[in-house]
């Protein structure tokens, strides 16, 4: 009877198993710590990070998206920040809170090999989880119009 029973949880405990490995291998999550993504993301806020596949020439960053990024002066470290331009050899990388972050200003741009992922959404705390926003869009604005209409006059 035991082996009867065995059998039928051999395939979910195998796709449970292919499933926890295809999440290790493509997404991760962290904690941010630290003020330098303010008002963004807050201290103790967790994302989910989509992870960049070594076999892609380029990751697909785009300018406004939040990027993990290996730091490039202190090996371990893990810095959340807002690609500002994704350049030919690399990212280049700001803190929302310009006044509280070491970013791209300090150590230059972030080589391919250290960019870890993309952050695409906030989990915890629950109260603000959600996709995150790309960042401030930078749009140019419409042109005014200028009216060369003479101006009235008043009856006097």
């Amino acid at each position: 009877m035991a082996v009867r029973l065995a059998r039928p949880l051999v395939i979910p405990v195998l796709l449970a198993g292919c499933v926890a490995w295809l999440w290790s291998r493509c997404a991760t999550s962290i904690e941010v710590d630290g003020s330098s993504m303010l008002p963004s993301l807050e201290p103790s806020d967790r994302l989910l990070v989509a992870r960049t596949i070594a076999r892609r020439p380029r990751p697909r960053l785009r300018a406004g998206d939040v990027a993990v990024v290996r730091d490039p002066e202190r090996p371990g470290r893990l810095l959340v920040k807002r690609v500002e331009s994704n350049g030919e050899t690399g990212l280049l990388v700001v803190g929302d809170n310009r006044g509280a972050s070491r970013d791209s200003r300090h150590f230059g741009v972030v080589p391919d090999r250290l960019i870890v992922g993309r952050a695409w959404y906030r989990y915890a705390p629950t109260r603000s989880a959600g996709r995150l926003d790309r960042g401030p869009r930078r749009a140019l604005a419409p042109p005014r119009r200028t009216t060369t209409a003479p101006a009235r006059q008043r009856d006097q």
